[in-house]
């Protein structure tokens, strides 16, 4: 028993340390309502070709994975309509920055000296970041079979002539063809920042949008509270978990102060997970925060009763915690089973804020499983151990009273 109890405890040491540097070193990320960011309105251009449910879902697709790339928490990203798809940027303020991460084609085109397009991005096989001879700023471009053969015909063909690089019909450089070029690599240079060199990087490797996308709608939009609400509601939610720890100790005893030792511990962990998983904080998201703080106590409370009831009925305290545990646990385990799936199909079903709150929700209830199950348990037979009447007169004396 002893060296079980010191595995555990181990354990759970360990994971309070590793929660714990996470969430002193890893700040959390906050979302639209709480930080602000661009909102975008696109629409399909009908006028390039016929717009098609599966060309719309292509660029939602590749809208997703330019964001991504580049860092941006919890973009809200949902088609409306037919023809129309709505982009939050949270943290993201620059207008110009957002346009060119989710309204540019990025149709990247390889043009002769007469003008014609002899290949474009599609034969791309591997874009990166480089530099020029003068350790310039690069974008280096890798074709694949097929585009090796295309740039072998396009250099060979017009050696000594000079070929243009286009993309979305701006020209982005103008290159004399000195010999031909028979490995399939390229180079664009001229005038870029690093920043902008590897936006452009981002673009060409995501691939260009299946239909032009025109932007109707783009604005700031500032955070839902201000800092003096969110640090309100900051203060708010710890005179609530201080209200809870009072409540547990006073009705509870010795019992009660069992409780708010994993309540703390569960709150730990809990920021620690949702820390090291870079979740984001929303509106929603602290909304889960909090209902989980509710199960996490709400399954001591069932534990605690389930206790007393043993003790009342004579059993010794030992025997009333196996006993009390074991009654307790089916009860806990469905009404959070039942919950967690309802997390799971809001996180696929859902979008923005109520992927947030699917996330903290779901996270919440796993913790709070363990906090009441492990830590608790841990505790209580410490204290059992040490104290085995106080510990029995203080289940008697706490809780809920039986008729």
């Amino acid at each position: 028993m002893r060296h079980r109890s010191g595995w555990r405890i181990a354990l759970i040491l360990a994971i309070v340390l590793v929660s714990g540097i996470f969430l002193y070193r890893t700040p959390f990320n906050l979302g639209l309502d709480l930080k602000g960011g661009v909102h975008v309105v696109l629409e399909a251009d009908s006028s390039a070709g016929e717009v098609t449910s599966e060309n719309m879902s292509g660029v939602v697709s590749i809208i997703e994975r330019r964001i991504n790339a580049l860092g941006v928490s919890e973009p809200l990203i949902q088609r409306q309509g037919s023809s129309r798809i709505i982009v939050e940027l949270p943290g993201i303020h620059d207008q110009q920055q957002a346009i060119d991460t989710v309204g540019r084609t990025a149709l990247l085109e390889f043009k002769d000296p007469s003008g014609q397009t002899v290949l474009d991005g599609s034969y791309l096989k591997q874009v990166q970041l480089g530099t020029d001879r003068y350790g310039q700023p690069a974008i280096d471009l890798e074709f694949d079979r097929e585009g090796v053969q295309l740039f072998a015909l396009l250099t060979t063909r017009h050696q000594g002539q000079a070929t243009t690089i286009v993309l979305d019909g701006e020209v982005l450089q103008t290159v004399m063809i000195r010999e031909p070029i028979l490995e399939g690599r390229a180079q664009i240079t001229g005038g870029m920042t690093v920043e902008e060199a590897r936006h452009m990087v981002v673009l060409l490797q995501e691939g260009s949008l299946p239909v032009p996308m025109q932007i109707m709608e783009i604005r700031n939009v500032g955070p839902t509270l201000g800092q003096d609400s969110i640090d309100r509601s900051f203060r708010a939610g710890i005179v609530g978990v201080v209200l809870i720890l009072l409540f547990m100790g006073l009705y509870y005893k010795l019992p009660g102060v069992v409780a708010d030792l994993a309540l703390l511990v569960y709150i730990v962990i809990l920021l620690g997970v949702l820390s090291a998983i870079d979740a984001v904080l929303t509106l929603p998201g602290i909304a889960g925060i909090v209902l989980s703080v509710g199960m996490a106590v709400d399954a001591n409370v069932l534990i605690f009763e389930r206790i007393k009831e043993e003790i009342a009925d004579g059993k010794r305290l030992r025997s009333a915690v196996e006993a009390g545990f074991s009654r307790a646990f089916a009860t806990i385990l469905d009404s959070n089973i039942t919950t967690l799936i309802t997390a799971l199909v809001l996180f696929y079903v859902g979008t923005g804020g109520v992927r947030g709150f699917a996330v903290t929700l779901g996270v919440g209830i796993l913790v709070s499983m363990f906090a009441a199950i492990v830590v608790t348990r841990v505790i209580l037979d410490i204290i059992a151990a040490n104290y085995p009447d106080t510990m029995a007169r203080h289940f008697r004396m706490g809780g809920f009273k039986r008729s």
